[in-house]
């Protein structure tokens, strides 16, 4: 029976994708772990590996097509001894499969059925196999996925050992289930339609909106409208932060520049362990607090802003995060990153200092609970010892949930921050 390749959910957030390359053309043999496509999701480019192995048949969606829904076929492959009459054939029997397996949820959804990420989770479902082939139906795989059954686990009864239908609902009666089941807590769904903009008789230029650019857009406004936003600033002299960073720079053999943000980087991570209710997560059953120190620091592309995560950042030295940042922030503008290294943390740095801006409130990044702004350092007059003094002084402004992070746990958690930053010795310890 032809196999149809459904577009992936690569992402917890993804809805839709971009295809924006077919590395296989129809009539090619593809073998398991064959790339045969390169998808676009909401934060970055991916390869497509193939599952099973087999002779394209037919692609159904060109590449460089936006706004393909997850689990829409994108491509069938024909067995051994199939043909394109086979595929009209599996086509006339949609309707019917359709209205016996129901839709499956984007929410509900980690991988392909019939496909899989080189750089998915190491949580994503992975395939049975005869060696490393899996020998299931479409129809049973959509039902197990819908089911959250791992079908790796069912036993099939088909023609050798082909799992069907029958098999996936007798293992559902058997109240079958796998860790494979996502619980990702979903934003209530809000429209980003814009009202019509009039013409005004001015000349312009149009660039169309890419796919990762409308994602970020429908996210910034759910996060806008749907997250009790409240704000906390605080200003901290960074004279020692900045007579430190020299002095660390200028040592002999360093192979590394630190910057004033891994200083950030690292005073917040450690201001997060002594006050872990900003690590955290809103839920309506409850709020999830995380064990590990995950940091994400916005970095800027040709695309938008995303978000690679340091991770245990508060057991790494300055160093060490200095040249970790550089790489990530250099691997995002390439449009490289793994989805594991921009997915989760619990919690957010975004610094326009560079750029000579004084101060201003972020957006919080969901699921997180607060994001810091970080402004520039600059000349300021300051009450030293009770004379007025000049002064290095670099303002922050702490965005929170107040779902999650009251104002008491935010102004604790910038009293923790303040001390690191304005006596960063201490961090070297």
């Amino acid at each position: 029976m032809p196999i149809q390749i459904l577009m992936p959910a690569l992402s917890p957030t993804m809805t839709e994708g971009t295809l924006s390359k077919w590395m296989v053309k129809e009539g090619d043999e593809v073998t398991s772990g064959d790339i045969i496509a390169e998808i676009e999701t909401d934060k970055a480019t991916m390869e497509l590996e193939a599952v099973d192995e087999g002779k394209v048949g037919k692609i159904l969606v060109p590449e460089g097509t936006e706004g393909v829904a997850i689990n829409k076929p994108i491509v069938v492959l024909l067995e051994e001894g199939e043909d394109a009459g086979d595929i009209k054939a599996s086509n006339q029997a949609a309707p019917i499969l359709e209205k016996l397996a129901p839709t499956v949820e984007p929410e509900k959804v980690k991988a392909a059925p019939a496909a899989q990420p080189t750089a998915a989770a190491s949580n994503t479902v992975a395939p049975s196999s005869d060696g490393d082939r899996m020998f299931a139906s479409p129809l049973a795989r959509r039902i197990a996925a819908n089911a959250g059954i791992n079908i790796a686990d069912v036993q099939g009864s088909g023609p050798n050992g082909r799992i069907v239908k029958a098999d996936v609902e007798k293992a559902m009666s058997g109240g079958v289930m796998t860790s494979s089941s996502v619980n990702v807590p979903a934003m209530t769904a809000v429209s980003s339609a814009s009202a019509d903009v009039p013409d005004f008789g001015q000349p312009y230029t149009e660039e169309v909106n890419s796919g990762v650019r409308k994602i970020i857009a429908r996210r910034l406004l759910e996060a806008k409208q749907n997250i009790p936003h409240f704000y906390l600033t605080i200003d901290c002299n960074i004279d020692a932060l900045l007579s430190l960073r020299r002095q660390l720079n200028n040592l002999d053999h360093a192979d590394y520049n630190l910057s004033v943000n891994d200083f950030v980087i690292k005073a917040s991570a450690v201001a997060m362990r002594r006050v872990p209710m900003v690590n955290a997560t809103w839920t309506d059953e409850a709020i999830r607090l995380y064990d590990n120190v995950d940091v994400a620091v916005a970095v800027a592309t040709d695309g938008g802003l995303i978000t690679p995560i340091l991770r245990h950042a508060d057991q790494k030295g300055l160093s060490g995060i200095s040249n970790e940042m550089k790489e990530l922030a250099g691997r995002a503008r390439g449009n490289k990153l793994k989805p594991d290294e921009y997915q989760g943390g619990g919690f957010s740095i975004s610094n326009l200092g560079m750029f000579g801006i004084k101060e201003f409130s972020a957006i919080v990044n969901p699921p997180q609970s607060a994001i810091l702004a970080v402004g520039a350092g600059e000349q300021r007059p300051i009450v030293k010892d009770g004379v007025l003094a000049v002064g290095t002084v670099m303002t922050c402004t702490l965005s929170c949930d107040h779902r999650v992070v009251d104002g008491v746990v935010g102004a604790e958690f910038l009293a923790a921050f303040k001390p690191l930053i304005e006596n960063p010795l201490s961090l070297l310890l």
